[in-house]
């Protein structure tokens, strides 16, 4: 099997919302690239929602389906982060934190309610989310000396590389983004060049 190196994830935050037996699920969908974006946007939403129950959530990375955490939030196991995530999955999309914020009505919902609940929300959030798909880049630093810069530019310019970064003097520095179908066939052409050096950063 070839690797697939396209992903789906949404384009901007959305939210919706789910209302049961007086219990209102708000959920808030994300785009995230790391699980370092969790602990600030659960403190956010917990301080835009001070008087909610739970604020649970579910986090998906990666473009396998082996990267994922999820948090209950103090609802029964099972009930609430398993749920969100769940619908990442069945949309099959990736690179997203949804997080639920609830407030409750007073009526216990049980499990199969909490469960349909969480789902219902989450669902709500990513109908309103524009999908979009992405490749997986490696991202490369060259470093080369000032003379080399044609060639060089040559290569982006012919594979239509996208650069993130440039510095420019006698010693030059270009951070690359390849995408990992390229990156064989843009090595070769680079490793052609005399005096450049390569450096693999990440995967991204």
């Amino acid at each position: 099997m070839l690797f697939d190196d396209t992903y789906k994830t949404i384009a901007q935050p959305t939210e919706g919302i789910f209302r049961d037996r007086g219990s209102k699920f708000l959920a808030f969908a994300y785009p995230v690239n790391s699980d370092n974006e969790i602990k600030g946007i659960v403190a956010k939403l917990k301080a835009e929602h001070p008087k909610a129950n739970h604020h649970c959530w579910a986090i998906r990375l990666g473009i396998d389906r082996s990267v994922f955490r999820v948090n209950d939030d103090g609802e029964p196991s099972g009930t609430a982060g398993r749920p969100i995530l769940n619908t990442l999955l069945s949309k099959n999309i990736t690179n997203v934190l949804v997080v639920v914020v609830r407030y409750f009505g007073g009526t216990l919902l049980g499990v199969p309610g909490l469960i349909n609940a969480y789902k219902a929300a989450t669902e709500e959030a990513l109908a309103q989310a524009q999908v979009i798909e992405k490749t997986v880049n490696d991202i490369y630093t060259l470093t080369f000396e000032y003379l080399q810069m044609n060639d060089v530019m040559r290569i982006i310019k012919e594979d239509q590389l996208q650069i993130i970064e440039q510095r420019s003097e006698l010693n030059c520095d270009i951070q690359l983004s390849i995408r990992k179908t390229q990156v064989e066939q843009v090595m070769s052409k680079l490793n052609k060049v005399a005096g450049l050096k390569i450096f693999y950063n990440y995967s991204g």
